[in-house]
């Protein structure tokens, strides 16, 4: 009799240089969060945030700040930092993840449709594995002690 033992599917991630791990992060974020923009489009969701009386407009380019800048922000602070201390990366990739989560509550406060809120929330759903596998790149990319 023959015992086979089958091994799961690993996820292969490379090992990249800082700025190729910020950049690239910040690219697919941007990317994958218009693609679940243009859904949310596409399901009815108006994209209009009403404040005080006033109406604002959410499109393609409040969308790609909104991913972009402190998904930036926080991977280039966390490559900063490793330069003196490498275990900075894997803080950040818990507290990036659950501020990520976290401020979901926000558009779920905030008035919009159904449609709007689904696809706002799974926008911030999408930074954290984003970020959490970009500061994983970066950390394999570290030069050995």
């Amino acid at each position: 009799m023959t015992i086979t033992q089958t091994a799961a599917p690993t996820l292969r991630i490379p090992a990249v240089n800082r700025p190729t791990a910020v950049i690239g992060s910040v690219v697919v974020a941007v990317a994958v969060n218009l693609v679940v923009w243009l859904l949310g489009e596409a399901a009815g969701g108006s994209f209009e945030a009403v404040d005080k009386g006033v109406t604002t407009q959410i499109g393609a380019g409040t969308v790609a700040a909104s991913a972009a800048v402190p998904l930036f922000i926080g991977m280039t602070l966390a490559a900063l930092i490793s330069y003196l201390w490498a275990g900075v990366l894997r803080v950040a990739q818990i507290v990036g993840g659950v501020l990520a989560v976290a401020t979901i509550g926000l558009t779920v406060a905030a008035a919009l449709d159904t449609a709007t809120t689904v696809t706002l929330s799974v926008m911030h759903l999408v930074l954290a594995p984003v970020l959490v596998v970009g500061l994983e790149a970066m950390r394999r990319g570290l030069p050995a002690n």
